[in-house]
């Protein structure tokens, strides 16, 4: 006999009626304090700040993302009760200040905006305020991500303004319409570089030969570097695109 599964209609933390969105359920309560909790945990992590998990979370009752720059190293240090664990952390908060606009969109938890429509999205934009329902269109966005994305710019952003950020995209080079003849084509890095130390370092050299790079295969993309050799998903496309695939990036710089 086949047991039938009945969805939950309430949050499980707070007793806010679920939404449906796409097949998923979300608790829309802003002071849900799962969700919250939750919420800076994905921030973290994605952000990759070390030394930041649950347990942390918790031991330093984080129950928003502001909280995690209003904290200093001695209110740290007596939540861990280790001024080791608290230096560690106070640099690791400060290097996330760091974050690209890329790295910074998905962390909010936006539904269904992930790091491929943040990819997609910031390909077409330098700063966060640049975003509109036309650029989203031209990323090749669909409807219901795009009404999320701008629903939270509206209704929510303000409340992240204030934080340490740039609200800029990383490696983000203008070309001017005019000089659009004189770019050399387009190119997005896979894996790991054995020709460079860091893509870092290789997107700045590309650019200076007439090149504009990608961090995700989009349909502009012209050349995809692969050194590792190794085939992953971004090489199954570009076969399947015509794509130009090299294996030493030396080759068009």
């Amino acid at each position: 006999m086949t047991k039938t599964i009945v969805p939950p209609t309430n949050c499980p933390s707070c007793n806010s009626i679920l939404d449906w969105i796409n097949d998923q359920l979300f608790c829309m309560n802003e002071t849900c304090p799962a969700k919250n909790s939750k919420q800076v945990e994905h921030f973290a992590k994605a952000l990759k700040i070390k030394g930041l998990g649950p347990k942390t979370v918790e031991k330093l009752d984080l129950d928003s993302i502001n909280k995690i720059y209003d904290i200093d190293f001695n209110y740290i240090e007596k939540q861990l009760g280790s001024s080791k664990l608290a230096e560690k952390l106070v640099n690791e908060i400060e290097k996330s200040k760091s974050s690209s606009l890329q790295t910074l969109l998905p962390a909010f938890s936006i539904p269904l905006f992930g790091r491929s429509a943040a990819e997609k999205l910031c390909s077409k934009i330098e700063y966060l305020s640049e975003i509109n329902h036309d650029v989203c269109k031209e990323a090749g966005l669909g409807q219901k991500v795009t009404d999320n994305l701008m629903e939270w710019l509206i209704m929510t952003f303000n409340q992240y303004a204030d934080l340490p950020f740039s609200w800029k995209v990383e490696n983000y080079k203008w070309v001017a319409e005019e000089d659009l003849e004189l770019v050399k084509g387009t190119v997005c890095i896979s894996g790991k570089l054995n020709s460079f130390k860091t893509k870092a370092l290789a997107t700045e050299k590309l650019q200076e030969a007439g090149y504009v790079v990608k961090s995700s295969l989009t349909k502009d993309v012209t050349i995809l570097v692969n050194e590792s050799g190794i085939e992953s998903a971004k090489t199954k496309k570009a076969i399947q695109n015509n794509i130009k695939i090299i294996n030493n990036l030396n080759e068009i710089i």
